[in-house]
C-alpha cells in the first residue's frame, strides 16, 4: 500500500542546492548537472561530495545529453555506467527515461532498471514528450519504476493539472505520479488540489549574485550570476503540501 503522505522532492543542480535542500526540509533531492538545458548526468565529483555530505534520500539523474530522448547504443552504454557508478557509490535511486524514434517508452529501458537492482527508479518526463501519455504510463509500470514525474505533457504542471490527475486516477496504487515542471510555492497547493498527487517537484531556484568584483564588459555571453536553490523558497513550498 503506498503512503498517502505528501513528499517533495527538489532538483539540485549542485552541492550546495543539495544542501540548501536538506537545509530547507526537502524529503528528497534529484541530483542533476545543467538544470537550464532541462538536466544531464551530474559528474563523478558533484556525485561523490553530495554523497557524503548530503544525508536525506538522493536521486540521480541518468540523461547523458540534452535535447530529445531518443538515444542509440552507446548512449544506453553510457546510461548503464552511469546507474552502475550511483549504486556502487550508495545512492538511493535513479531518474531515467528514453522513448523510440515513434514517441513510445524504449523498451531497453527495461536494461537500465535491471542495472539499477534496489535502487529506486523514476522515469522523468520523457514520458510528457510521450505520443500517448496513458499507454506511456502502463509501460513504464511494466518496467518496473516506482515512479514517474511529468507535467501532463504541457509546459508546466499547473497547465498539464488535468491530465495529471487523468495520470493519478489510472495509476491508482500501482505507481506514484509526482507533479513537475514550474512549481512554486505559490501555486503547489493548487497543482496538489487540482492533481490529487501526493508527490512534487520543483528546483526552488533563485539568482545568486556573483562575487565577482571584476567582470570583463565584453563577455556579454558569459552571464556571471547563478542560479541556486534557496532555503526558504523550499520551506515555503514544504509549508504548501497538503497532506
Amino acid at each position: 500500500m503506498m503512503s498517502s503522505s505528501s513528499l517533495l522532492e527538489i532538483a539540485a543542480g549542485s552541492l550546495a542546492s543539495a544542501l540548501v535542500a536538506q537545509e530547507g526540509g526537502a524529503d528528497r533531492v534529484e541530483l542533476c548537472s545543467s538544470l537550464a538545458e532541462g538536466g544531464i548526468t551530474p559528474s563523478y565529483g558533484m556525485l561523490v561530495a553530495v554523497r557524503e555530505r548530503v544525508r536525506i534520500p538522493v536521486y540521480v539523474l541518468v540523461r547523458p545529453r540534452a535535447g530529445d530522448f531518443l538515444y542509440d547504443a552507446a548512449d544506453f552504454e553510457m546510461m548503464r555506467r552511469d546507474i552502475e557508478t550511483c549504486a556502487k557509490l550508495g545512492f538511493d535511486g535513479v531518474v531515467i527515461g528514453a522513448l523510440d524514434a515513434d514517441g513510445h517508452v524504449d523498451p531497453r529501458c527495461r536494461e537500465l532498471v535491471g542495472a539499477a537492482g534496489k535502487l529506486g527508479v523514476t522515469f522523468h518526463r520523457a514520458i510528457d514528450a510521450s505520443v500517448d501519455l496513458s499507454r506511456a504510463l502502463e509501460d513504464i509500470i511494466a518496467l518496473g519504476c516506482e515512479r514517474v514525474l511529468t507535467s501532463g505533457g504541457c509546459a508546466n504542471a499547473l497547465a498539464g493539472a488535468q491530465a495529471i490527475a487523468g495520470l493519478v486516477r489510472q495509476a491508482g496504487e500501482r505507481i506514484r505520479i509526482m507533479a513537475g515542471a514550474g512549481i512554486r510555492s505559490g501555486n503547489l497547493a493548487e497543482v496538489a488540489r487540482l492533481t490529487g498527487a501526493h508527490e512534487f517537484h520543483g528546483s526552488a531556484r533563485a539568482v545568486v549574485k556573483s562575487s565577482m568584483r571584476y567582470l570583463n564588459p565584453a563577455l556579454q555571453d558569459l552571464a556571471p550570476d547563478i542560479e541556486r536553490s534557496s532555503a526558504e523558497e523550499v520551506r515555503a513550498m514544504k509549508a504548501q503540501l497538503p497532506y
